[in-house]
This record gives C-alpha cells, structure tokens and sequence, in this order.
C-alpha cells in the first residue's frame, strides 16, 4: 500500500503522545514510505531478504496496540503489516502446547484455545486489539500473569525472521541448558533483531471453575503485606489487583461497608474445584489476619465485564492528557517508592489525577501501574508538564532498585532510561544488533538502539 491514507493507519500505535500529537492534526513521527502485508510465512522472509538487500528499513507491525511508540516509523521506514499470518499452525494436548502464527488476534486466539478446552493463560487488557506476536515482541504480562507468568514463561519455542531474511528456529522444549537463551534476544526485542512469524506456546486446561472475591483493607500497607503473604505461601491466585484510595474510591462509590477500610482489593481463584477452593480459603485467612473484610462483590464483577476495555481514548476525546506507566519493584520498597512518585507527581502539577494499582504480584515484589492525567490545557504546557511526570516515575523506580517497565516494554519512549536500566547491557545488546543487523535496518532506534541519520526525534516521557 502507497497512498497516504492507508499509509497514515501505520505512522502510529496507542503511544499517547502520538495521541496528543494527532490532536493537533500531526504525527508524532513520519508517514512510512510504504505497507506490505504477507500472507505466508514464506513472503516475509522473501519481504525482509528484499529490504536487507535494498537497505530498506523495516518495522513489523501487529495491530498497533503498544502505547510507547515501538511501531512508530522515525525514518520512512516499510511497514510490515503480519496480521494475515493469523493461523494456529498445530495444537498438541498430550504435550500441553499449540503453535500460532504471530499475526493471530488474541481474542480469536484465546477463543480457539476455549473450544477444546485450554487456554494458554496470558490475558492483557489489550487482548482484543492485540497480536500473539505482539505480545511476544513487547515481553507483555497478562491479568492473570500471578498464576501462569508472564508471556517469557509461556513462549517455549518460536521462529523467526532474522535481518538477512534467513531463519531462525528455537524448538519447543520443556527446558534446555544448550548455552544463553537465543529466544530471549527476540522476547521483547520488539523487531530489532528479527521478526517472530511462529510462536509455541504452553496451554493449560480450561479451569473448571473461577471464584472472584472483593476484599477491603483498612490502610494499603495491610493490603500489599497480605498480598507478599499470600504469594509467598505459594498461594497462586489467577487474579490480584489491589487498588490505593484514588482508584478504591471510583470503584467503591455507592457501595457500603468502605468507610473505614477505604484500600480495595479483588481477588480470583480457578482450576480444579477442590484446589482452588482451598486456595480461597487459606487467601481469606491470610487477608482477615490483615484486617480485610469481605465486601460486595460488585467490584470484581464490573472488572471481569470492562477487563478488556481500554479507557485511554475516552480521555482523549474529552481533551485530557492521559498515561499510564508501569514500573515494578521488590515488596520491600513498594511503599515507599508509590509514596515519593504520588508525592513527586502532586509537587509537578497539584492538578494531576494520579492513581495506582498493583495487578502482577510475585513472591519478590509486583508491578505498580500508574494512571497520571492532565485536565485539558494549551498543549505546549501539557507536554512539559507529561515529561516530568515521565521523568519522576522512571527515575524514582531506578532510584528505589525498581525496574522502569514490567509489560509495556520500551518502544522510543523509554530509550532515555534503559542505559541505565541495564548498565552495560546495553552495550552489550548494541553489539549484538550491529553484529546480526550491519546497516540498522530491523526497527532501528527502538530499545535503545541506534537512530538512522536523518530520524524524526520523539520526545521521551
């Protein structure tokens, strides 16, 4: 595809200052020169032997779901559209896995998975709007990533397309000590290093039953604490969310029982009967040793009705400057890391709405995913003031030993902090890129790595 229309669905994914920017009727980069849409596996090795011959640029593109601008073009690059590669290739119950091409919706996918019987237990919020690649190449984590991980726990086998157009094949094994993992350089590589075309994943069997409860704290300290117990009881719940006073109350209005437990917190158990039950249980017991009482369980079940909704763009059409941005860290600074970011983030701009929730938790720590908005304003003071919240969240989670992203994954919008997330990582993944991908043609300037001469410039949070 070469007219401007069909080209301009492609100069953009959900990144928000790209939603900002189209506001104002720009882009936040360029147009890409043009689109191809394989549909086999086979045309897009033959498309990308074809760009590294040409020293074309490429970008793979799934269904533009991401939010930090990974599908971006900064440098007229050919978009390669993959959603026809949308078939599961083969399911294998006695071996507990199926093969999917990376193009496959994930909703479709997951729908496929229910009618025999299994599901393969990653269910981001995006899952309707997004590609298994994707989730593969963006390292995501899903609503019930406590129980099953997140997708680098799922993935056990992939191919790919390497920049030269030559394959690459990481077969589905239970484990393997065959040297570094190869298939961790395309796990959240987002295309720099190759484009996944095929993905094994695990599946589990589809649980027999699923018990959600609404639970409310008296103070967050009570609910985070309960949840360290609980995973490190070796409790697996499928669901955790626990919500801080800003996002309890949207979600407690009109309902009784809060007054003095204002920290809301739902909790899902599933799989076989017995098991999960059990497990209910002894999380319950763990929960009233922290002071939670069972409340209406109408919280949870508006959840499990809008998981899949994506609320960004209702704000957008309001004319606020919405975000959100997920970090993690170890239970042992949580605390007092949401506590110096909330601070930090009301001395930029008192105005802010700032919320949090922890909906990923580990036996180590968990994800703290925070929702940051602007009222509508002139749009050059909302964008300096949307960079220093930027800069406060990921600073503060390097300051505190956290990490700066658990899901979302990098993109051009964090490429100013991943030096120091990964210290000499990063070097060492550069090398890498430069030593598989000479000229710089394979989603360049994402993930840290180089920009081509001549690339638009997008702003970093």
């Amino acid at each position: 595809m070469t007219d401007e229309a069909a080209r301009r669905d492609y100069a953009h994914d959900r990144l928000p200052y790209a939603n900002f920017c189209a506001r104002e009727g720009r882009l936040a980069g360029v147009l890409p020169r043009l689109v191809v849409r394989p549909g086999t596996r086979t045309e897009l090795a033959e498309i990308v032997k074809f760009a590294f011959e040409n020293k074309v640029q490429i970008i793979p593109f799934g269904n533009g779901s991401g939010v930090l601008g990974g599908a971006i073009p900064i440098s007229r690059e050919m978009t390669i559209d993959l959603r026809r590669l949308d078939r599961i290739l083969s399911f294998d119950a006695e071996d507990a896995m199926v093969t999917v091409e990376a193009g496959m919706n994930g909703a479709a996918f997951e729908h496929a998975l229910n009618e025999k019987g299994y599901t393969c237990g990653h269910y981001p919020q995006s899952m309707e709007i997004s590609t298994v690649g994707g989730w593969v190449a963006c390292r995501g984590g899903g609503q019930a990533s406590s129980r099953y991980g997140k997708i680098e726990d799922i993935v056990i086998g992939l191919s790919a397309v390497m920049p030269d157009g030559s394959p690459l094949v990481v077969r589905p094994v239970p484990r393997r000590a065959a040297g570094p993992s190869v298939a961790d350089i395309l796990i959240g590589g987002e295309g720099g290093f190759g484009i996944v075309d095929t993905v094994t994943l695990r599946i589990y069997r589809k649980p027999e039953i699923e018990s959600g409860v609404t639970l409310a704290f008296p103070t967050l300290a009570a609910a985070l604490d309960c949840a360290r117990e609980i995973m490190q009881t070796e409790i697996r719940p499928q669901i955790a969310r626990i919500y801080d006073e800003a996002e309890s109350s949207e979600r407690m209005e009109g309902l009784s029982g809060f007054d003095d437990h204002p920290i809301l917190a739902i909790y899902a158990f599933c799989g076989q009967a017995p098991l999960a039950g059990a497990e209910e249980e002894m999380a319950l017991a763990i929960a009233r040793r922290h002071g939670a009482i069972i409340a209406d369980n109408e919280p949870y079940r508006h959840w499990k009705k809008n998981r899949f909704f994506v609320y960004s763009q209702v704000w957008q059409a309001k004319g606020y400057y919405n975000d959100t941005i997920e970090i993690a860290a170890r239970w042992s600074v949580l605390p007092s890391l949401y506590e110096a970011i909330r601070a930090k983030v009301k001395e930029i701009y008192p105005s802010t709405y700032f919320g949090a929730h922890w909906s990923h938790i580990y036996p180590e720590g968990a994800c703290q995913y925070m929702t940051m908005r602007l009222p509508p304003m002139p749009s050059g003071e909302a964008m300096r003031i949307h960079a220093r919240l930027w800069e406060c969240a990921e600073t503060l989670a390097l300051d505190y030993g956290g990490t700066i992203s658990h899901h979302h994954g990098v993109g051009i919008f964090r490429n100013a902090w991943l030096e120091r997330e990964l210290g000499g990582g990063l070097k060492l993944l550069q090398s890498l890129k430069a030593a598989i991908d000479p000229d710089n043609l394979m989603n360049p300037g994402k993930v840290g790595m180089k920009a081509p001469d001549g690339a638009v410039s997008v702003p970093h949070g």
